[in-house]
């Protein structure tokens, strides 16, 4: 079997949650037997051909143009991927083997549904987070167009996988989609690439560049964005400090630093709260083994793959109780959970865990074995198998198989030159969907080098305390929160 993977980012450019599912995902199917080919867009960092160990194929396609905003964006790498995938098509007709489009959030939608369409093909798709949950509703004409984009990518699809049975309530409450229809496969994590050997010297040394010796320390990792609580965290240092001085709050993402820094100054937190900037591979895994609690207090999350990955690195995991993250943890089982939103109630789960160490251990070596059973990424991708099976096999009792394309019946190729696919291939035949009456703000579009940025396998904490936002898209919409401190800093939505 083949399996297309559409995806607007994938390593080493990462700009969000998808492009590591999409790689782990796409790895493990490869190690199945699965051919892979994941078709994204180019970066400089990386070839635009390649075939990577594991032997997933990466195509990475170039925008026709510079866009002029985010939406635009999109709309031109949906096109330059669809030529890109039906020049790969035409390569493997005479092949005839399985194929189906794998597409990753709405941004894939329209290659995905121009390819559906055009050779009678079965398309899945994986929903990662949808827009009225992040926002809380739908207030602009951008937010309508990428939630009426979801809605087409759900409604196109042959299946659906969500990673949470949270997110399936969400895919069928806002998109009315079956809820048969729907499959839950959990988000994994790699546990592996924490599990690295540390001597206590090693890891003393690397934990005082953050704390003092007698502080305990509490992390947080996310973007700096309202939904994932970053000022709710905040909000509850003061209540953890008043309580538990000895405490060190360590805050790892990137985003509008400066009006978080803003809000410390403001509450004389300037001693106990440090700022690191973005941290990708070991130096983030280091930190999770040097902290004493892992902090997720998300207003909105359809998962929580950081509180796994605290999880693997051996951190006592505090969450919300929003969205997946109750899936992800099991309050006073797995870790601690808290109600989202409420500064009052985190702070009161932070100090339980600081306080009982014991129990904290305990939360620890549950979490530990929970990521084995429900978290591999083999298991993952043995269930997303399944899904690709069961795909194929309905397509082939469908109608959808008569008419398609693809050379897996007589007729296919008279077919396939009647509509000229091969003529389609070498000059395009993607036709975008229009964007009346959308007002789409103008956007700072990083560099690809900003959006890669993380350290290398040994690096340390760097001595200074740089800013390395790989985040780009900025919301200037209304302020609709309640009216904390912290909200009156006026902190925006960014936008992925």
């Amino acid at each position: 079997m083949r399996i297309v993977m559409l995806s607007w980012e994938y390593p080493p450019r990462i700009v969000g949650g998808i492009s590591p599912h999409v790689y782990d995902l796409s790895k493990r199917l490869a190690e199945r037997g699965i051919e892979v080919h994941v078709i994204t867009k180019h970066t400089p960092l990386a070839p635009d051909e390649e075939i990577e160990p594991s032997g997933v194929h990466v195509h990475r396609v170039h925008l026709a143009k510079e866009p002029d905003n985010f939406v635009h964006e999109i709309q031109l790498l949906n096109k330059a991927t669809d030529l890109r995938c039906r020049q790969l098509l035409e390569e493997w007709r005479e092949e005839g083997m399985p194929t189906i489009f794998h597409a990753h959030d709405w941004l894939s939608l329209d290659s995905a549904r121009s390819l559906k369409y055009e050779y009678q093909l079965p398309m899945i798709a994986t929903v990662h987070a949808t827009e009225h949950g992040r926002n809380g509703g739908i207030y602009t004409d951008l937010q309508r167009y990428i939630h009426e984009s979801e809605y087409w990518l759900t409604y196109e699809a042959w299946r659906v996988i969500v990673c949470a049975e949270f997110m399936k309530g969400e895919v069928n409450r806002y998109f009315n989609s079956p809820l048969d229809k729907i499959d839950v496969i959990y988000n994994g994590v790699e546990a592996a690439k924490f599990q690295f050997e540390w001597s206590e010297q090693e890891r003393a040394a690397w934990r005082g560049k953050l704390a003092l010796p007698h502080e305990k320390i509490v992390m947080y990792v996310g973007r700096f964005v309202r939904e994932k609580g970053i000022h709710v965290l905040l909000n509850a240092a003061s209540v953890v400090l008043a309580n538990e001085p000895d405490t060190k709050f360590v805050i790892v993402g990137g985003g509008n630093r400066e009006q978080l820094e803003k809000f410390v100054r403001w509450y004389g937190l300037k001693d106990k709260v440090l700022f690191t900037g973005f941290m990708a591979n070991r130096s983030l895994h280091q930190l999770y083994r040097c902290a004493d609690v892992a902090v997720f207090p998300s207003l909105y999350e359809p998962f929580g793959i950081v509180a796994l990955e605290g999880m693997a690195a051996g951190a006592a995991v505090i969450a919300s109780d929003a969205g997946g993250l109750r899936e992800v943890v099991l309050h006073d089982k797995t870790g601690t959970s808290c109600f989202a939103g409420d500064p009052q109630s985190l702070g009161w789960a932070i100090l339980n865990v600081i306080r009982n160490p014991e129990h904290a251990e305990k939360l620890k070596e549950a979490a530990a074995e929970r990521l084995v059973t429900d978290f591999d990424w083999g298991r993952i991708a043995d269930q997303t198998i399944e899904v690709y099976e069961r795909v194929w096999e309905e397509f082939l009792g469908s109608y959808w198989a008569e008419r398609t394309l693809w050379p897996i019946n007589e007729g296919a190729a008279q077919r396939a030159q009647m509509l000229r696919v091969k003529e389609k291939a070498q000059t395009g035949a993607y036709v975008a969907r229009p964007m009346s009456n959308v007002q789409v703000p103008a956007v700072k579009v990083a560099a690809d080098e900003v959006l890669a940025a993380g350290k290398s396998e040994g690096d340390e904490l760097p001595d200074e305390d740089p800013l390395v936002s790989p985040y780009a898209y900025w919301s200037t919409g209304p302020d609709r929160h309640p009216a904390t401190l912290f909200d009156r800093l006026n902190l925006r939505t960014i936008y992925l």
